[in-house]
């Protein structure tokens, strides 16, 4: 175990429990026992990490939706839809936006008003006011596993309610449920309120009952260079290893150079496995999370449909576990269940395809991985020693001096000082520095890189450029060219 073991006491996780479990009324139902018995009496097909440990030694891509909607029976229909018809793997519960923020009297209202009006007047499923017995109704309605996945901050009531109810993976962290998403909610507030749900997954692993434990890999969706988010990826690990956690699915979003994806994938997966071995974290299960395209997309379907496939094929030949799916219908809002499984289908004929297929010891990806790797070590050891080894100290004190900085964050507490662009092939690398812990050698291959597109498009690199990879994509294009190229 890690010299710096940081794990909450069960004082005071029995502490908070009583307060969480009495802050709304489906709290009471709550019993930890009996949710154990419960989940133990699960076939192993409907365990999340099984499944994924499975396709890990098969070499297989599993395919998983986002989906969510308001009312219990509606939700179910749509689950049962998107794994019939849209042959999902994996199947999820995406939570609406005001249990996100520990509304519930909001919810609450919501699903009166879906009821009243016949139509979805929530954006998710709020699985607090449902409670167990009917999250039980959900996950006992498919025959494939299920994960809950939202953006919550304080996810403590939530996380009780999901896993008695019987889901068995869970999304979500102290950084990458702030940073991307809230403006002034602290760094030591949300990692307190996740060590919590790591402690109590952490609890269930000690009793004989495996959850799958996913943080959010994208951040921003924008623009984020692969060494930003596997950091966060990798501290997310160690904070949820400390409390326990043994099942963990580390996220990357797609940034859309084939070669830098697939490096990134590989990469993401050997350095948190270090990380984790370093800390004396060696009997935690990794497996990876590849997220289709997080940005703008097209209008037009068949369009659309392009950008899912490419996003399909770049999971599979980087050897994802499991790839997060998008909808043609994404330019759009929530899509209807029929698109929603359109783009499941998609992708499910591009993993059955490039199966057998793998760019694993191309040269190319296989440079932007060592590339990735270097950076993130970097990031990565320069904040734990800010904090001296206290991932907790490490992470706040990484932030507010700016050596760890996602971009186009809307957090106080995020520098935003470094700015990415894309390169000439659509990678994307470091406009702006800031304060990220580079030497000379990586901060001069950036800039190489970005002078060489500067040099292409007759033009500076400089913030334009940034503006218009932003809308690139949705004007049929990775790399923002200048009118005249």
């Amino acid at each position: 175990m890690s010299d710096t073991l940081n794990k909450m006491s069960m004082d005071e996780f029995r502490r908070q429990q009583k307060e969480v479990l009495a802050s709304w009324p489906t709290g009471k139902d709550v019993n930890f026992q009996e949710a154990v018995d419960y989940h133990k009496s699960l076939p192993d097909s409907k365990i999340f990490s099984k499944k994924l440990e499975q396709a890990r030694k098969d070499k297989v891509t599993l395919i998983q939706p986002r989906a969510g909607v308001p009312l219990i029976d509606k939700h179910i229909e749509l689950m049962q839809f998107l794994e019939k018809e849209g042959h999902a793997d994996l199947l999820p519960t995406t939570i609406d936006s005001y249990t996100r923020h520990n509304l519930y009297n909001d919810c609450q209202k919501g699903i009166e008003e879906s009821i009243a009006h016949g139509k979805a007047m929530l954006n998710g499923f709020p699985a607090v006011n449902h409670g167990v017995m009917n999250c039980r109704k959900v996950t006992e309605s498919v025959g494939v596993p299920m994960q809950i996945r939202h953006g919550t901050p304080d996810a403590r009531l939530l996380t009780e309610i999901a896993y008695a109810g019987g889901f068995t993976s869970y999304e979500g962290g102290g950084i990458s449920y702030n940073v991307p998403y809230a403006k002034d909610r602290t760094l030591e507030e949300t990692i307190r309120y996740w060590k919590y749900t790591d402690r109590l997954t952490g609890l269930y692993e000690e009793a004989g009952v495996q959850i799958d434990r996913e943080p959010y890999g994208p951040l921003t969706g924008t623009l984020v260079p692969p060494c930003i988010s596997h950091a966060v990826a990798v501290l997310e690990a160690l904070l949820a290893a400390e409390q326990g956690v043994k099942h963990i699915s580390v996220g990357y979003g797609q940034c859309g150079n084939l070669y830098q994806d697939i490096g990134a994938i590989y990469a993401l997966e050997e350095v948190t496995r270090e990380y984790l071995d370093r800390f004396g974290f060696t009997d935690v299960s990794i497996s990876t999370v590849f997220h289709q395209w997080m940005g703008g997309f097209p209008q037009d379907e068949a369009q659309a449909f392009a950008v899912i496939s490419w996003g399909a094929a770049t999971a599979v030949l980087a050897g994802a576990t499991k790839v997060i799916v998008k909808s043609p219908h994404e330019a759009f809002g929530i899509p209807t269940k029929e698109a929603n499984a359109a783009g499941l289908r998609a992708t499910k004929q591009l993993a059955n395809m490039l199966s057998c297929q793998t760019m694993k010891n191309g040269p190319r990806a296989m440079a932007e991985k060592h590339m990735i790797m270097n950076e993130t070590r970097a990031i990565l050891n320069k904040t734990l020693e800010l904090g001296g080894n206290d991932f907790e100290k490490s992470t706040v004190a990484a932030f507010a001096a700016g050596v760890i900085d996602v971009p186009f964050s809307p957090s106080k507490y995020n520098r935003g000082a470094a700015l990415p662009a894309r390169d000439n092939e659509g990678a994307v690398r470091f406009l702006s520095f800031g304060n990220l812990p580079f030497d000379d050698d990586i901060k001069g291959t950036h800039i190489a890189k970005l002078e060489e597109r500067a040099k292409f498009e007759k033009r500076p690199a400089n913030f334009q450029m940034v503006i218009d990879d932003v809308y690139a994509i949705s004007e049929g294009k990775l790399v923002g060219r200048p009118k005249n190229k």
